[in-house]
C-alpha cells in the first residue's frame, strides 16, 4: 500500500511541475520591474489543494518585511470547497515567504528606498512539486512611461505583420 502512495505522489507532481498558477500581468504594464528573487511560500494544506485546482490571483498583491521575516500579502487563494470549514482558510491571510536572511535584509533596504516595491510576479510548482513565488522589485511608472511601452508594443506587433507579409 505504501508503495503505491509514493507512485501516486510522484505521478501528481509531475503533471503540476513548472506549472503557473497565477501570473501577475498587469505588473509589466504598472511598474519598472528590476531584480527578480525567487522565494518559497509557507501555506496551508487547503491552499495547495486549490492551487492545484488551479485557483489563485496575485494582482493585487505585494511582499513586505517585518521584522526578520518576508510576507506576501494581499494574495487571494479561495476555500477550497471539500477541506470543509473547519479545515479552511482566510483567503486574503498573510503568508510567509522562505527566503535567505542575507536576501531578507537586501531587500528590506532596498525597499525602503523612495518608490521601490516588491511586487510578486509569478505563482508556480517547481519540479520538485513545491509551490514558489517569483517577487521582483519596481519602481511605479508613470502615465507617460505606460504610453511609450504601449507605443513599443504596438510597433513591434506592426513590424511582425509587416514581416509576415512580405514573406
Amino acid at each position: 500500500m505504501a508503495g503505491k502512495n509514493k507512485a501516486a505522489k510522484k505521478q501528481v507532481k509531475k503533471t503540476d511541475a513548472g506549472r503557473i498558477l497565477a501570473d501577475n500581468r498587469k505588473a509589466r504594464y504598472n511598474y519598472e520591474i528590476g531584480e527578480t528573487v525567487e522565494a518559497g511560500i509557507i501555506l496551508k494544506g487547503s491552499e495547495v489543494k486549490s492551487l492545484r485546482a488551479g485557483r489563485a490571483n496575485i494582482a493585487e498583491s505585494y511582499a513586505s518585511a517585518e521584522g526578520d521575516e518576508m510576507w506576501l500579502i494581499n494574495a487571494y487563494i479561495p476555500p477550497y470547497d471539500p477541506a470543509g470549514r473547519y479545515d479552511s482558510h482566510d483567503p486574503r491571510r498573510k503568508r510567509k515567504l522562505l527566503l535567505h536572511r542575507k536576501q531578507i535584509s537586501r531587500l528590506s533596504g532596498l525597499r525602503k528606498q523612495q518608490g521601490i516595491t516588491l511586487i510578486p510576479l509569478r505563482l508556480y510548482f517547481n519540479e520538485r512539486g513545491l509551490a514558489k513565488l517569483v517577487i521582483s522589485l519596481a519602481s511605479g511608472k508613470k502615465q507617460h512611461d505606460k504610453r511609450a511601452s504601449e507605443k513599443d508594443r504596438d510597433w513591434k506587433r506592426e513590424q511582425g505583420r509587416l514581416m509576415r507579409e512580405k514573406g
